[in-house]
């Protein structure tokens, strides 16, 4: 039996959770922007 499966998932999952995480952040990093922008009293030039 070879444990190529198992080296493989985990290859897929040191991918996947980080970019997970990252897409997780940037998603609530772009809302917040949101909020701050619809509260901000000073107009972006």
């Amino acid at each position: 039996m070879t444990h190529l499966p198992y080296i493989l998932v985990s290859y897929a999952l040191g991918i996947a959770i980080p970019l997970g995480f990252g897409l997780a952040a940037l998603h609530r990093m772009r809302a917040v922007g949101r909020k701050l922008a619809a509260i901000d009293r000073r107009t972006r030039s």
